[in-house]
């Protein structure tokens, strides 16, 4: 089975863009210690200022779920509570072919 890749979008204010960037950062860290994971990057849109995105790939589903209940993420978004500028957006992505 091919592994997981996963996009999210986490939209902050742009007050509280170095508070969410530090916590990001943090959840990078850990996540990446995570068994399932195999790679977690962060990113901010030069797009969009104050959008950071990650581009992560998961062993698998479960790898995916048990990393949407660790207490690291809950942690982060416990840091963002009122600091988004919209709703955080995760996109499980399947390959498109011919």
């Amino acid at each position: 089975m091919p592994d997981l890749q996963v996009v999210a979008t986490i939209p902050a204010k742009p007050e509280a863009a170095d508070a969410i960037r530090a916590a990001l950062r943090t959840l990078v860290e850990q996540t990446r210690q995570e068994e399932g994971c195999l790679s977690y990057d962060l990113f901010e849109s030069a797009a969009a200022p104050n959008t950071f995105v990650t581009v992560e790939r998961w062993r698998d589903q479960a790898a995916l779920d048990e990393h949407m209940r660790s207490p690291h993420l809950a942690e982060a978004f416990a840091a963002a509570d009122g600091a988004l500028a919209g709703d955080v957006a995760i996109h499980p992505l399947t390959p498109v072919t011919d």
